[in-house]
């Protein structure tokens, strides 16, 4: 990895989003990219996937089930699917590595090569260089940007869904495991757009509400001439503040865009949102990255 200079460190904080290429290896990446595909070849299609739509009210049971299993996810690992991978009796259309969107949202904590990649020596040490006394690992994200399905992710800021009182606590690290070019769905950003705060929230809704979350405030509308593209190689990484506005583009190409990444927060004087979606459990808290 290379050295972090003093003058990448102001840039992030100039820019909210910081390129490090090169961070971590080839073999890295791809110990990483056998890991997933391991777990794919294990993993069991949640029930709430394998329902047969007939009535209003299985409708309702299977978006119950979904809702549940999005919102218990924060503490272990489990699968979300592009839309139209099954057919009505839960089957696959396409092979189930294909139909995978992202794998989450504990593979830092329960995952071997996950757990070793986010506790990195690399890593941990870009953490002191970005004066983080106690940071903790928040969630984890498996994400594949299939090809030619891979869906379009709107401008966002991620502390939309993870907020914290003050702002400014939480850090995406975003890990090329392949090139990220513009036909895959590299990142694009807004430069500079860290600073204003957040206009949206969202927030967990009342138990048995559906859906189960919702959204407080509205997204502000942004002009495509306000980002700028930000591929990278295969092995870097992005640093990504928690209030910079960011997107990326469908994947219409033939080759995937797979990506580990995960958030931290600098946990020093420093306050959780209850109403976030994703909440430590007595189970998971959040475990702190320097171990």
């Amino acid at each position: 990895m290379a050295f972090v200079t003093e003058q990448q460190i102001q840039k992030f904080h100039e820019d909210g989003f910081l390129v490090l290429e090169e961070f971590f290896t080839t073999e890295e990446c791809d110990a990483m990219r056998k890991q997933i595909h391991k777990i794919i070849a294990d993993m069991e299609v949640p029930s709430h996937c394998r329902t047969v739509f007939s009535t209003k009210e299985e409708e309702q049971l299977q978006a119950q089930g979904s809702t549940d299993y999005f919102l218990t996810s924060g503490d272990k690992i489990r699968f979300f699917f592009e839309r139209g991978v099954f057919d009505k009796k839960g089957e696959f259309l396409v092979p189930k590595e294909k139909s995978i969107n992202k794998i989450g949202h504990a593979l830092h904590a329960y995952d071997p090569i996950f757990k070793q990649m986010t506790h990195s020596s690399k890593v941990q040490e870009l953490g002191r260089k970005l004066s983080l006394e106690k940071p903790v690992v928040v969630q984890s994200m498996y994400i594949f940007k299939q090809p030619g399905i891979g869906g379009e992710v709107t401008p966002h800021q991620d502390a939309t869904f993870l907020y914290t009182e003050p702002l400014g606590r939480v850090l995406g690290l975003w890990i090329a495991l392949e090139d990220a070019t513009q036909e895959n769905g590299c990142l694009w950003f807004i430069p500079g757009s860290h600073t204003g705060g957040v206009t949206r929230r969202m927030v967990r809704a009342p138990p048995g509400s559906t859906p189960c979350v919702q959204f407080l405030g509205s997204e502000q509308p942004y002009e495509d001439s306000q980002f700028i593209p930000v591929p990278i190689s295969k092995g870097g990484l992005i640093l990504i503040h928690g209030e910079v506005v960011h997107r990326s583009e469908l994947n219409s190409s033939n080759s995937s865009r797979h990506v580990y990444t995960f958030h931290l927060m600098e946990a020093k004087d420093t306050i959780w949102s209850r109403e976030n979606w994703l909440q430590p459990t007595p189970e998971l808290p959040f475990p702190s990255l320097y171990l």
